[in-house]
């Protein structure tokens, strides 16, 4: 992926700070994640600049998940390497060796990143204003007045704003996944990554929760890694489409030329069973 100039912002137009701005934010390198004898990621190479929103396409089990989850530290990569903001993920540097890294290191780069899942994670015993406030205030110190000032801001921008005092249990799947957007963006994350966040929900439910993600994509300058099987929504909102199969990018490009002209016979074959 190319470098750009632009500087990220959140939702509110807010300058963020990458460590290396206006090029690359994330970089894997040689990265590969086995399950057994079972190679999902096999020796990986691709970066995403700042402020770019890259889909990641391909079928069930090709990893596109797994870099999701690596990128979390839910998983940690078997061989190679993954930065995010210039700095290690799971690595770090110890007398001109490469080591890896303590849990405080991991934890420190892994406040750049935000992520909504398939289920939506929220809290049951907090209600909506909480579940949105809880990590702020007490991973990043945030003041609670502050706090609750972002995540009122927030759910006005998810369209939830009459619905911050109830519990999770009382909204419909989409609007706990647009709670689940909100709660991501109020860290001020970097970068937003995306898995697979309609397919949990009804069919009636799953156009206002991409509504709402285009809308951040087209008015913000946040860096997301989606994966989905919303093709239509992978064309609008991307800047890059990776097409996977078997753990390795077999063609990337961006939308016009990945979804009208691909090149290689298994993104064809592909998109033409999800189209």
């Amino acid at each position: 992926m190319s470098a750009d100039s632009n500087h990220p912002k959140d939702h509110a137009g807010e300058t963020a700070n990458p460590a290396v701005d206006g090029t690359e934010l994330i970089r894997f390198d040689h990265v590969t994640k086995r399950f057994g004898t079972n190679t999902v990621l096999d020796s990986l190479d691709f970066t995403v600049s700042s402020g770019k929103h890259v889909t990641l396409i391909g079928p069930s089990g090709s990893g596109k998940t797994t870099i999701l989850r690596l990128l979390m530290t839910l998983l940690k990569p078997d061989e190679g390497t993954i930065k995010v903001g210039g700095e290690y993920l799971t690595h770090e540097e110890k007398g001109g060796k490469l080591v890896p890294a303590g849990e405080k290191h991991i934890r420190e780069v892994r406040k750049n990143i935000g992520m909504v899942f398939q289920q939506f994670n929220l809290f049951p015993n907090m209600k909506v204003l909480r579940n949105i406030t809880e990590a702020p205030v007490h991973v990043l110190g945030m003041e609670k007045d502050a706090a609750e000032e972002r995540a009122r801001e927030l759910l006005d921008l998810v369209g939830l704003t009459e619905h911050l005092d109830k519990y999770p249990t009382q909204l419909s799947g989409g609007q706990q996944q647009r709670v689940a957007i909100a709660r991501a963006l109020a860290m001020r994350p970097q970068v937003l990554l995306l898995d697979e966040v309609t397919s949990a929900l009804d069919p009636e439910l799953v156009a206002g929760v991409l509504d709402v993600l285009r809308d951040i994509a087209h008015t913000t300058d946040i860096t997301m890694l989606c994966v989905t099987h919303e093709m239509n929504f992978a064309r609008d909102i991307s800047d890059d489409v990776l097409m996977f199969d078997a753990g390795r990018v077999i063609e990337s490009g961006s939308p016009e030329k990945i979804f009208t002209e691909p090149e290689h016979e298994r993104t064809r074959e592909f998109l033409s069973a999800v189209l």
